[in-house]
């Protein structure tokens, strides 16, 4: 009995021990769970602060930077580099584009007769015959022209006999009947020819012979023998193809630049070497939507009829542009998002300058922004010189980097020495002073010089880093001293380019590496 009072106190004791151990953590977790909400929020909050603080600030260039570089003219030659001049002239440019030939619509004849009949005889009696004008195309009989040729004639009985007669008005009646009728046969289409026959004969004509008012080629033709007839039937269309029009194929894109009267010419595989001249005449106001074309109408002549409608033809658009600041299109180096051109200075150095560009104009392109007249610019072998401007930019001197500012002194002239020191020793983020010790081969200091320090960080995409230049001018401080103050931007390691002028010219250059320390 007693061992069972035992177990139940033990049991009893294990079971308080244990609602009070949940207890405990259950006021745990409704302290906790606040201030993990706050946490939780707080942290979204940061990220979203810095996702759209990363969404404000434009992606940083991952085009490489470029400086001037100074290249030997016997290594210039040695490598084929050609010059070519920044110039304004007028510029024209060519829209290439194909077509085809068809009628000029303008050309066109219609044979028609403005009376009933029946077609007698037919001598055009084929399509794409040629016909001269004039050329007898087709007789016809008609009751009503044979019946109106008898009424001018009895008309003209009755002028002739009451011509002398002296009752007032008959006479004039008599006349204008005879006008009338004459009248009736223009109107009809009748020839004068006809009619003076007419008149001299005193004989009616069954048939009526009709010439061609055109010379052409037969395209349409109903005229056939013993076939009925009235005004409203088109018996002949014929074409005058001494012109014709070719139909080209314009992009939208080109349709701006084409102008109503401008030159073209033609090209055509059946004639090697014949080229044709003509002018467009008509832009249609309508563009195909599968192709995204137009069609432009250009008008050329057709001497000995050597272009035929229907036959595909190759156009070339001349699109005049005045005069315009252009340069050679080898002279364009276009690289990712920018168009460099590299510019010979006065001073031996080849400047890599971004140029903004217009249209191209045949072996030209049109400069709308960076270059002036009368520069010279490199024309061949770009890419080398870009690689070389790249070389000197980001990696600034092939020698190892020294630990501090001033232990390492390399010259590239035989005029002078530049020796680089900084306050304090090792360059740090933040302000610094700088300090540039110039002399010459013999050791002699050199004052009165312009010496500039520059210091350059390449872009760093993947950090979001942009790439930083720091330029600093230092100013003459005696006995070949120069000094000057710089703000550097971050720690890193910096490519530092020094040069030193005199009179304009450069008497000393040195390029090397600087490490700062502060941190990015």
């Amino acid at each position: 009995m007693k061992t069972y009072r035992i177990g139940f106190l033990l049991a009893l004791i294990g079971n308080i021990v244990l609602a009070v151990v949940l207890v405990a953590l259950w006021l745990h977790y409704r302290t906790a769970k606040p201030m993990s909400d706050m946490e939780t929020k707080s942290s979204n909050s940061a990220a979203q602060n810095s996702m759209g603080n990363s969404m404000a600030q434009p992606p940083a260039s991952t085009e490489a930077p470029l400086v001037p570089v100074q290249i030997s003219p016997q290594r210039l030659q040695s490598i084929g580099v050609k010059t070519g001049k920044v110039e304004r002239k007028p510029v024209a440019d060519e829209i290439r584009t194909t077509g085809s030939v068809a009628v000029d619509e303008r050309r066109l004849a219609y044979v028609q007769v403005r009376f009933s009949g029946y077609i007698q005889k037919v001598f055009a009696d084929a399509t794409y015959q040629y016909v001269q004008k004039g050329q007898p195309l087709f007789t016809v009989y008609s009751p009503e022209l044979v019946a109106t040729e008898r009424e001018y004639l009895v008309a003209k009985q009755n002028q002739q006999h009451v011509a002398q007669s002296t009752v007032q008005g008959v006479a004039f009646s008599a006349t204008s009947l005879l006008d009338a009728t004459v009248e009736r046969l223009k109107q009809w289409g009748v020839p004068q020819e006809e009619i003076v026959r007419l008149e001299s004969t005193s004989q009616v004509q069954q048939e009526l012979e009709v010439d061609s008012p055109v010379s052409g080629y037969i395209t349409e033709r109903n005229a056939l023998p013993s076939v009925a007839v009235q005004p409203q039937i088109r018996l002949y269309t014929i074409a005058d193809l001494s012109t014709v029009w070719v139909q080209a194929q314009v992009f939208q894109n080109d349709l701006e630049r084409i102008k109503v009267r401008a030159p073209a010419t033609l090209t055509v595989n059946t004639y090697p070497g014949r080229t044709f001249t003509g002018r467009v005449d008509f832009i249609y106001p309508q563009v195909d939507m599968d192709t995204r074309t137009a069609k432009v109408r250009v008008v050329f002549s057709n001497p000995g009829l050597q272009l035929k409608p229907g036959m595909f033809v190759n156009v070339t658009l001349k699109v005049p542009m005045g005069n315009q600041l252009v340069i050679p299109a080898n002279g364009v180096l276009q690289s990712g998002t920018r168009a460099i051109a590299f510019v010979e200075r006065s001073d031996g150095y080849i400047e890599p300058r971004e140029v903004q560009l217009g249209s191209r104009a045949g072996d030209d392109f049109i400069v709308l922004k960076g270059l002036k007249v009368g520069e010279q610019i490199v024309t061949s072998a770009n890419f080398l010189i870009d690689s070389e401007s790249q070389l000197q930019a980001a990696l600034g001197s092939f020698v190892p980097p020294p630990p501090g500012a001033g232990s390492a002194s390399t010259t590239s002239t035989s005029q002078g020495n530049v020796a680089l020191s900084s306050d304090p020793a090792t360059p740090r983020k933040g302000s610094n002073v700088f300090r540039v010790k110039l002399t010459d081969a013999s050791g002699a200091p050199i004052s009165g010089a312009e010496v500039s320090v520059t210091f350059f960080m390449p872009a760093m995409p993947a950090m979001g880093m942009a790439s930083m230049r720091v330029p600093i001018a230092l100013s003459d401080k005696g006995n070949g001293l120069y000094e000057g103050s710089g703000q550097l931007e971050s720690g890193g390691t910096w490519q530092v380019t020094i040069l030193a002028k005199k009179n304009g010219q450069p008497i000393a250059t040195k390029q090397l590496s600087v490490n700062a320390t502060g941190g990015m």
